[in-house]
């Protein structure tokens, strides 16, 4: 019984978590990924860590990292969905074989919008009523130590979670409508022109850094 009820309490959390990114990214124009969002969570290795270790409050994952030293869910999941700082490490692309390390490489605007998104919503989804707006940048001062991201990255992801904190949801994600996916669509023609573009995302970039 014990497994039946971790299961029906796992597919809960995660529907509601699926939910609340959904609502953000619908907010912000961000349509496919709201629908596709964590859809790896509904496979069997991941889902099978949440019936065996499911924790009121808190990640299945951990429990699994206490058990085994690290977690085959995480693992699947991080290397399925780009939202995750951690699908971007890399190594480095410096010509000489002795230079080359691990690094976080810098994240599309899209992704890391929605990686925004991922921790409001996961902060609102384990809080439940006691949830503030800082509580998702107080989460991330606890562990940014740890984390392997791209320094554009990292100062962006900050830029929102100090936003947020300061000035609320709706101005913050009213910020992120008018200026930060501006640079989704640079990063497009980029795609498609090449360096022609750069000067123009440069531009834009520039927005972010005067806040």
């Amino acid at each position: 019984m014990k497994y039946v009820y971790n299961a029906l309490q796992h597919f809960k959390t995660i529907n509601h978590h699926k939910k609340l990114v959904m609502q953000g990214c619908f907010r912000l124009g961000l349509y496919w990924q709201g629908l596709t969002h964590d859809l790896s969570k509904y496979t069997w290795p991941e889902f099978r860590t949440g019936v065996l270790y499911y924790m009121d409050g808190q990640s299945p994952h951990n429990g699994e990292r206490r058990r085994f030293g690290y977690s085959t869910a995480w693992l699947h999941h991080k290397g399925r969905n780009r939202h995750h700082a951690e699908y971007w490490i890399d190594y480095t692309a410096d010509p000489d074989p002795d230079d080359r390390h691990i690094a976080g490489m810098k994240m599309p605007v899209k992704y890391l919008v929605e990686m925004f998104v991922d921790r409001v919503s996961a902060s609102k989804n384990y809080r439940g009523s006691q949830y503030r707006d800082c509580d998702p940048l107080e989460y991330y001062e606890k562990r940014k130590s740890y984390m392997i991201v791209h320094e554009d990255t990292r100062k962006q992801l900050e830029i929102l979670l100090h936003m947020l904190a300061r000035r609320g949801e709706d101005e913050t994600f009213a910020y992120i409508r008018r200026s930060v996916l501006r640079n989704n669509h640079w990063e497009k023609l980029q795609h498609i022109f090449g360096k022609r573009c750069c000067k123009l995302q440069q531009l834009s970039s520039h927005r972010m850094d005067k806040f």
